[in-house]
Parts: C-alpha cells; sequence; structure tokens
C-alpha cells in the first residue's frame, strides 16, 4: 500500500467511525442553537491546528457559513497574539485561555474546546472556567480523550491516533454542527 493509500484508509476509517458522535452533536448543536437564539455568544479555543480551526469557526457563525443571515457573536480566544503573549508572561500559558473566558464568557454562552489529543492544560483550565462561570461547554477530542476527556458537558471524541486525521474529521463536525444550527437560526 503507497502512503497515500494508506491515508486515505485512515481517512475513510476515521469518517466512518464518526456515525457514533450523531448524538452528541446534536446535543452540541441544541445547545449552540439555544445560546445564539437567546442573545449569547461562543468562545472558541485550541492549539496549533485547532487555533486555527477555532479561528476559523468563530468566522462561520459571525460572518456566515452557507445562505445569507445575520451575522452571531462568536469569539476565537487564539487570534489576538498581544493578549496571548501578555498572559502568557505575567501568569502561565496554561491561563491564556481561562483567562479570556474569565473576561468574556457569561452564563448562557458556550465555550467549544478542540484538542486532538486531550492533553492541553490551556484548553482543560478554560472548560474549568467556563463551568465555573456558567458558560455550556462542548469539547472536540481525539486520541481517547487524554485528561481532558469528562471535563465538558458534550464531548465528541474523534477515535483514532494520528493527529491529521483526528484534525479532519474535527473540522468536519465542526461544518456539520453549523450546518444543523444555520438551518435554525433566524436570518434576521
Amino acid at each position: 500500500m503507497t502512503p497515500y493509500q494508506s491515508s486515505l484508509q485512515d481517512a475513510l476509517d476515521t469518517f466512518e467511525s464518526l456515525r457514533a458522535l450523531e448524538e452528541p452533536l446534536s446535543q452540541a448543536a441544541k445547545v449552540v442553537l439555544d445560546c445564539l437564539v437567546s442573545g449569547g455568544k461562543l468562545l472558541f479555543c485550541g492549539n496549533g491546528g485547532s487555533a486555527a480551526d477555532a479561528a476559523h469557526m468563530a468566522t462561520e457563525f459571525t460572518c456566515r457559513f452557507n445562505g445569507d443571515r445575520r451575522p452571531y457573536p462568536a469569539i476565537a480566544l487564539t487570534v489576538d497574539g498581544g493578549l496571548m503573549t501578555a498572559i502568557g508572561n505575567d501568569y502561565s500559558f496554561h491561563d491564556v485561555f481561562s483567562r479570556q473566558v474569565h473576561a468574556y464568557g457569561k452564563p448562557g454562552d458556550v465555550l467549544i474546546a478542540l484538542t486532538t489529543s486531550g492533553k492541553s492544560r490551556n484548553v482543560l483550565f478554560a472548560i474549568e472556567e467556563a463551568r465555573r462561570r456558567g458558560l455550556r461547554t462542548i469539547t472536540l477530542l481525539g486520541k481517547g480523550g487524554g485528561f481532558t476527556a469528562g471535563a465538558s458537558e458534550i464531548e465528541l471524541i474523534v477515535p483514532g491516533t494520528v493527529t491529521a486525521r483526528i484534525q479532519e474529521a474535527q473540522k468536519f463536525l465542526l461544518h456539520a454542527l453549523c450546518e444543523q444550527v444555520e438551518v435554525d437560526l433566524p436570518k434576521e
């Protein structure tokens, strides 16, 4: 089997395993829809590729995904380099997301956290802060969930151990979440 064939088979197997996540994805869509319809906002966080996916998803809600509709508030906690480096320097890199959740989050908002390994302390601290502050929590995980498994109200754990396949599956799940939510969002 060539490397391409192996990667393709891994991707197909990973995507096939996502069938088991239909129910938690539907629960996540309801939580997000309820939040946005009631005037709340979404906060996204993650590291590396997950940081880029967090920014991408905040854009999908604030701009639009498929159809034309009004913007909804979504903030990627990953995009302000000055703020993140100040928190990392003055406090700890473990606090770069939790301090922002403390600053921006309010009861009824939703934190959507991404970590392919489930071993990102700053993501775990953000989830814990969100729960203390009354936010709803949704986490997309991989590799069995790591030490973050069990921290969030709703978890979508992508089976597998290959980071690239987990990231691809998480992006699909986030797009599927957008599709489910956007159908019922008020256009005006």
